[in-house]
């Protein structure tokens, strides 16, 4: 796994669209790289909130415990995408877990000295702007789940984490995939099948393969 900038990291994400470089700069200064194995708790909801993080490479999920013990997946985070930003403002505990999908590296971002760097009036004003970005894309994101289908969802989440391609290697478990397309296991099972039995997709361990010219033919559905 490759290292990386923490300054090009965090002035290309996206969530930062529109930050000062001068704040990019200082947060940049605090970044502490982390690597983490797959399958690593990050933090535990509940746990003291120490830090919030950005995603370098790999692949994270964010996940509530429900009362019957299932895992609720909030939020599948791709790369140059922050997350466990709760902690500044709205509780000193994360209200999620937090888990490498693969061996992931991520950039963490003390809530100590970013508490410090809010003291600066253009700094302030600049990250809450960041977090009014935040907010609309879980907006969006419920609007994502109530106006698709889960065979749509399924491929616009392919064309999401890894663009519009006929082969794919996929280290996700298929589990994983239901949560973060907001449905169960047995639902995606069942959609798998049918999807292959009509010829459009195969998947063989890691690799799943779409029929060919697939993506012409989604665009028209």
């Amino acid at each position: 796994m490759q290292s990386f900038d923490a300054h090009e990291l965090l002035k290309n994400a996206d969530f930062f669209s529109g930050i000062s470089d001068r704040s990019i700069r200082s947060l940049a200064a605090i970044g502490i790289p982390k690597r983490v194995e797959k399958r690593k708790l990050i933090f535990m909801e509940g746990d003291e909130g120490h830090s919030l993080y950005i995603l370098a490479q790999g692949g994270v999920q964010l996940y509530k415990s429900a009362a019957d013990g299932r895992e609720i997946v909030i939020k599948t985070v791709k790369s140059g995408e922050i997350f466990g930003e709760v902690v500044l403002f709205e509780e000193n505990k994360y209200p999620v877990s937090a888990v490498s999908l693969e061996k992931s590296l991520l950039l963490r971002l003390p809530k100590q000295q970013i508490d410090c760097l809010l003291i600066s009036d253009s700094f302030r004003r600049d990250f809450i702007g960041m977090l009014m970005r935040k907010q609309r894309y879980l907006a969006d994101r419920i609007l994502y789940l109530a106006g698709h289908d889960v065979e749509e969802r399924f491929f616009y989440f392919l064309e999401e984490q890894y663009g519009r391609k006929e082969e794919y290697r996929i280290p996700m478990s298929k589990k994983d995939i239901a949560a973060a397309i907001g449905t169960i296991p047995e639902t995606f099972s069942r959609l798998l099948l049918r999807l292959k039995q009509e010829q459009k997709l195969r998947w063989e361990g890691e690799n799943l393969y779409l029929a060919e010219d697939f993506w012409k033919g989604f665009e028209t559905q």
